[in-house]
């Protein structure tokens, strides 16, 4: 693993350098003509979409507007280079998994408008585009046109629909030759099922059924790990690919092909972690590049999975602790990212989430789904989560381009249970190099589930202050209490929480919450505080239900 962290850097270097070349050989005019080839007639299979659309949303680009990532772009037709528009954005807008919702709006003016897109695209962006060529973006483009072959062929005449299949004909070439090398994690496993979809929906070489399940099993070996949770660590990261995967087993199962061994053995792994993530709610918890997710998109995956294993208490390949007691639910990071997870990693070691019931209480602050860097660098630092900060300084290096320096050497916990109550005793030693530093997190959960019990502690000679940071959902409201010896903590319900605290100062500051997909939304955190002078410090706290 240290090896592969040191050669990280040099690896992403001449990745970009290949990449540059690729580019340059994929828009020359050579390129394209090897792209024709023979013209299918009509599909061999025609699949349905399984996911849930918004017919708001759809009504909404009927009229023009795009609103992708937290942005909105309108336009009178596709803006498919939208200035202004950022790289997340340009993806969904190219990707077309958006179809769904002007499905889901139904009616002639929808048809109209899937009919329009389709055309335009193929109108504007043949030629070759890194980001519309992209393999995952491909791979969803392909799918969602396949999935959505009613609206758009149904009523296209001869000409208009000859241009569509020999559109999906020539990018499902050029998938075959990037699938295996393009972007990697769960994007690869997109383009990986685009692959699947086009040599099970269009006619021509066969052995590209057996080319996309050869590449899925290779795929799968790498990027679920052990315990069933996706590589990345991030719950987002888990559904997106769990849900390709679902998807390309239902495809499967369709036409009557048999389920690769490896395939269900991954859904069946994975299901149980994707339940793991879930707080009361029904959205997923805010660690390592997420967002909520849509409840309804979650229970739709589940259901395709058929995949029925509860969730585990830890998941201790990836890192993860749950401990559940009564209406309390608490979800603990106790891992350190691996190399392949560098995109998605969030500087929140031993940071902690909790709802009762369903609302949420203690959070994290979510992901910035948009491009703004300067948004993306602060919803990943340290002190965006519900963790211990040191002089406002990141326990994993964040780089400029978005990949890791230093990082933990070591992340350990323990678990104990005895009649529903239940220990964690973790560490990490993100702050030895800059600080000399190590953090200990022990976590008591009462088996009643009102009690939740705390110590923090950093034992080392340097670093000159500490923020212990508990950020609150937006829903939630705080206030001080006893003169300023703790707080006392309101969910939406009218339910109260207080926060005790020893060993630190108390205040309550602002805080920020992406935890739904994009929208930022105002929200406080109680931080406690105080010196480091050397040897050990230790900060107690407690978090209680107060009745009625």
């Amino acid at each position: 693993m240290a090896a592969e962290t040191r050669l990280a850097p040099a690896r992403r270097t001449l990745d970009r350098a290949r990449e540059a070349l690729q580019g340059a050989f994929y828009g020359t005019a050579l390129y394209r003509v090897s792209l024709r080839g023979r013209q299918p007639q009509a599909l061999m299979f025609g699949p349905t979409c399984p996911w849930p659309g918004d017919a708001a949303r759809g009504a909404a680009l009927i009229r023009g507007e795009y609103r992708f990532a937290g942005q909105l772009v309108s336009a009178e037709t596709p803006p498919w280079r939208a200035q202004g528009a950022d790289g997340t954005w340009l993806e969904e807008m190219h990707g077309f998994a958006w179809l769904h919702d002007l499905q889901a709006a139904g009616g002639p003016e929808a048809r109209a408008a899937v009919g329009g897109a389709v055309g335009d695209w193929i109108d504007h962006c043949t030629g070759w585009h890194p980001l519309a060529w992209r393999s995952d973006v491909l791979g969803r483009r392909l799918v969602s046109w396949l999935s959505h072959h009613t609206l758009i062929l149904g009523e296209a005449d001869r000409g208009a629909a000859g241009r569509v299949l020999a559109s999906l004909a020539e990018q499902a070439r050029h998938l075959t030759r990037v699938a295996a090398s393009g972007v990697d994690g769960a994007g690869r496993i997109a383009a990986i099922k685009g692959l699947l979809f086009t040599a099970i929906c269009l006619p021509g070489d066969e052995r590209r059924l057996a080319h996309a399940l050869r590449l899925l099993e290779h795929e799968l070996g790498r990027q679920v790990l052990a315990d069933g949770c996706h590589v990345a660590r991030s719950p987002s990261a888990h559904l997106r690919a769990f849900s390709d995967l679902v998807e390309a087993r239902a495809l499967l199962v369709a036409v009557r092909q048999p389920i690769p061994e490896a395939l269900q053995n991954a859904i069946d792994r994975m299901a149980p972690i994707l339940r793991f993530f879930r707080h009361g709610d029904g959205g997923l918890a805010l660690f390592n590049d997420s967002c909520e997710e849509s409840p309804a998109l979650i229970d739709v995956a589940l259901g395709l999975g058929e995949a029925l294993g509860q969730p585990p208490a830890s998941a201790p390949h990836s890192g993860f602790e749950r401990l559940c007691a009564q209406r309390a639910l608490v979800l603990v990071d106790v891992g350190a990212p691996p190399p392949l997870a560098d995109a998605h990693a969030h500087a929140g070691p031993l940071s902690f989430e909790m709802s009762v019931g369903n609302e949420r209480m203690v959070v994290n602050c979510g992901a910035h789904t948009g491009g703004d860097a300067s948004w993306r660098a602060a919803q990943r630092a340290t002190a965006a989560h519900s963790t211990v900060t040191v002089d406002d300084t990141n326990a994993f290096e964040i780089l400029d381009d978005g990949s890791l320096g230093r990082r933990p050497g070591r992340v350990d916990c323990t678990r104990i249970e005895d009649e529903g109550n239940i220990w964690i005793d973790a560490s990490h030693d993100g702050y030895a190099k800059p600080f000399g530093l190590v953090h200990r997190r022990r976590l008591y959960l009462a088996a009643d589930g009102d009690n939740l019990r705390g110590e923090d502690s950093l034992s080392g000679r340097g670093g000159k202050s500490f923020a212990v940071r508990f950020h609150l959902h937006p829903a939630v409201r705080a206030s001080l209490v006893g003169e300023g010896a703790g707080a006392l903590i309101r969910l939406a319900s009218g339910t109260g929480w207080r926060l005790r605290a020893s060993g630190a100062a108390i205040h309550i500051a602002e805080s920020v919450y992406l935890g739904r997909g994009g929208e930022v939304n105002r929200s406080d955190q109680i931080v406690l505080s105080g010196p480091l002078r050397g040897g050990v410090v230790k900060v107690k706290w407690s978090l209680g239900r107060i009745e009625g």
